[in-house]
């Protein structure tokens, strides 16, 4: 399934933030949670996730630090901050609003009434 790049744009911070606030992690890690959490449905490359995680660094949403792995090379780790838990409670506000009014149109065009006139000799 292909997802919007719209969609996509407004999930990221939101998704990222929340990754974050499961603990610090680094930006495969990130990629490959996304993965998971959507199934294999949203496939992020790192020219989509890096811009992001500088940006939510520069607005003070997370810090990051310098760490190395079990293999002993060495990777960026990013953690959440106050300012980026603000963040993410504000977003998690505004999507369920979002989410909310969804549902409410899905529903009622999941059962609309018969559009015009009824068809010819009645209803087959």
């Amino acid at each position: 399934m292909h997802i919007d790049k719209d969609l996509v744009a407004a999930s990221a911070t939101p998704l990222v933030l929340g990754i974050l606030a499961e603990g610090e992690s680094y930006g495969y890690a990130i990629v490959k949670r996304v993965n998971e959490l959507s199934g294999g449905r949203m496939q992020w490359t790192d020219g989509m996730l890096y811009p992001l995680l500088h940006r939510l660094e520069r607005n003070g949403h997370v810090r990051a630090s310098w760490g190395t792995s079990e293999a002993g090379r060495r990777r960026k780790h990013y953690a959440i901050t106050e300012s980026g838990l603000q963040t993410l409670a504000d977003r998690r506000a505004q999507w369920s609003v979002v989410a909310d009014a969804l549902r409410q149109v899905w529903e009622t065009a999941a059962h609309p009434p018969f559009p015009g006139p009824a068809p010819a000799g009645g209803i087959a």
